[in-house]
């Protein structure tokens, strides 16, 4: 491919991105985001990525944690489908989702979930969510992050201005195996502490309100992800970075602004159908 006809193809992928951020806003929040990539290329490499977890990690498929997270997963992912289908606008971000739960038998704080709907949580997760409340808050966050398509937007970022304008087409047509490389930092897939791409501040705290919605949505109580927080920094005391090194909300702020949320959380909780 010429140097001219490469320029006009980025050009062409730059025009159409800026088009698609003038009219795409993230759920619940109205936010506006610039996407770059292909969703359908990123949920392909998930997948792949989703399978290559699963087959060389030990599963937990019975018991009442494995039970709790399927009929928790199962719950607010329907919730968060009938929510987006409602919503002609937002359609197309759980269009070819095929939801998919799995407990993973590693003693890691963890959970995370993909384009497509695949979501893995770690054993070492559930002692602290305690309940199907408490499941439901780690749900709704990892799954918010997904359907937000925030890893999307790190990767974006991270093609356009860190590996240069050529890298974007690249990862499209040349090298699709960094793309997937690159797509399991995003999502903090087989990673450890350090080398994923981090998640924006403004990323936590948006999948957190998106999160609180989600789980009311699906009739679990908000008054419980306040809680939940609550424990998690407690795990973390005394080793905790400074809110402006790290990427999470400090405890304190995460948990005031899921207060100052809660009225609104409180009226999807009450107009769910399960309560």
């Amino acid at each position: 491919m010429s140097i001219r006809s490469l320029k006009t193809q980025l050009l062409f992928y730059a025009i159409a991105a800026l088009f698609l951020w003038a009219c795409a806003h993230v759920p619940i929040t109205g936010r506006k985001q610039l996407n770059l990539l292909p969703e359908s290329q990123l949920m392909a490499s998930s997948l792949t990525s989703y399978q290559q977890v699963l087959s060389n990690s030990k599963l937990i498929t019975t018991g009442a944690d494995a039970q709790r997270m399927q009929k928790v997963g199962k719950d607010i992912s329907m919730a968060i489908t009938n929510y987006i289908n409602k919503n002609a606008d937002h359609k197309h971000r759980v269009k070819g989702y095929q939801w998919e739960f799995n407990l993973i038998d590693e003693k890691t704080v963890n959970a995370w979930a993909m384009p497509g709907g695949k979501i893995a949580f770690y054993q070492g997760i559930m002692d602290i969510a305690k309940n199907d409340h408490g499941v439901a808050v780690i749900m709704g966050h990892e799954i918010a992050h997904a359907i937000a398509r925030h890893g999307n937007e790190r990767l974006s970022q991270l093609l356009t201005t860190q590996m240069g304008g050529l890298a974007l087409h690249v990862a499209l047509s040349e090298k699709p195996q960094k793309l997937q490389e690159l797509a399991n930092r995003a999502y903090g897939i087989g990673t450890q502490v350090g080398v994923m791409l981090p998640f924006s501040r403004m990323h936590e705290s948006e999948a957190d309100k998106m999160g609180l919605m989600f789980m009311a949505m699906a009739g679990y109580d908000p008054r419980e992800a306040p809680k939940f927080w609550q424990r998690m920094s407690k795990l973390g005391a005394g080793s905790r970075p400074p809110e402006f090194l790290s990427t999470h909300p400090n405890p304190h702020t995460r948990i005031n602004n899921l207060n100052n949320w809660m009225d609104e959380a409180m009226a999807y909780f009450k107009n769910s159908s399960k309560k």
